[in-house]
């Protein structure tokens, strides 16, 4: 990976990362640890020392990483689903919990569109029913939500958004986790703050990286198209959107679980993704990026005149380079030889949770 350091953007910060002393024997409740951003945070942890419980549906993804990269080895899983309340409050009473990173979701906006109840279901009364769990656990040092970018109130304007902005949803993904940043922050000031329990909501950018199988997304869809030998659609090709490493996400939910955890005084809702002022970064560059990277054909533009999806999407990124010191490490164009390597590995048979475990400890080593 060293011929990659020279990508990673530079802002003159501290470049805070995931410390291995926090971390070490803290008790973490992780939702989500079967989907992708959720794998790659639950073998993380492990790395880190952490003692993780795993809460969330079986993988609904084939191929899926959860399985390819065996994460079950490192967590304590179990396959709940956020809508039943009675089994989602009976695993959370069964042990106590340090830290919660609440990554379970409906993360897939046509999904929504043609489901939207079980949209608002899972992203709004899923996040409530665990909140209400949580609320027996004393030893609690705090609980971070994980919602989206497309939280805010987006007129398509291409303005980069900050934390300070109206939230929104013009399609029921966006509104069901527009809503989920209502549910935390009600749950918070009504009940957890008394308690002296920080809980947050992390507004993370779109994330490529390694063994992303699911629908819509676009590196998935790239892999799909390459082992098919077909051509890739693209609906939006001139859509821009927050492209951040799986990596670079992950690190700041953690880092940001830390300031939480120790610093009284950290913001309660954080936008992650890339470097304020690094290249704008369409749909249809990365997708030919990442198609010359494993020798596909060319895209092909399919427009969908019925689409929800906002055509320029961008956020802000600076408060949590003022306040925690933390920036992503890696630009687009290395975000997305990082994803491609991982997924040579997986064309060439390597074992893929040591892919993946090598590529965490490769970014460990960034500067």
């Amino acid at each position: 990976m060293g011929d990659r350091q020279g990508a990673v953007a530079a802002m003159g910060l501290n470049h805070r990362r995931p410390d291995p002393a926090f971390w070490s024997g803290k008790r973490v409740l992780l939702t989500g640890h079967t989907g992708f951003k959720g794998s790659w945070a639950a073998l993380w942890l492990e790395r880190l020392g952490a003692t993780v419980t795993g809460l969330a549906k079986a993988p609904d993804q084939d191929p899926s990483l959860f399985e390819l990269a065996g994460v079950a080895e490192a967590v304590d899983s179990h396959f709940v689903d956020l809508r039943d309340q009675a089994a989602v409050e009976a695993l959370v009473a069964s042990r106590p919990f340090d830290i919660v990173l609440h990554m379970a979701a409906q993360p897939i906006v046509r999904a929504a569109v043609e489901d939207p109840v079980e949209a608002f279901a899972t992203n709004v009364m899923g996040t409530a029913h665990l909140l209400q769990a949580l609320r027996g656990q004393p030893a609690l040092k705090a609980v971070l939500a994980v919602t989206t970018d497309k939280v805010y109130a987006n007129a398509d304007t291409g303005r980069a958004f900050v934390e300070s902005d109206p939230l929104g949803g013009k399609d029921p993904y966006s509104g069901s986790k527009a809503a989920c940043e209502i549910a935390v922050a009600s749950f918070a000031r009504t009940y957890f703050d008394r308690l002296g329990t920080p809980v947050a909501t992390a507004r993370g950018g779109n994330v490529i990286g390694g063994g992303d199988y699911s629908r819509d997304r676009l590196v998935a869809d790239v892999v799909r198209s390459v082992k098919a030998g077909r051509p890739l659609a693209l609906r939006h090709p001139e859509a821009t959107r927050p492209w951040q490493h799986v990596l670079d996400c992950v690190a700041g939910y953690l880092v940001y679980l830390e300031a939480l955890a120790q610093e009284a005084d950290t913001p309660r809702a954080m936008n992650f993704g890339p470097e304020p002022g690094g290249a704008v970064i369409t749909v249809g560059e990365l997708a030919t990026a990442a198609l010359e990277a494993l020798g596909g054909p060319p895209w092909r533009h399919e427009p969908d005149p019925a689409s929800v999806e906002a055509r320029l999407l961008a956020i802000d990124t600076t408060l949590a380079g003022e306040r925690l010191g933390f920036a992503s490490r890696l630009d687009g164009p290395a975000a997305v030889a990082w994803t491609m390597d991982w997924h040579k590995a997986e064309a060439a048979g390597q074992d893929l949770r040591q892919a993946t475990l090598d590529q965490i400890a490769a970014y460990e080593r960034l500067p």
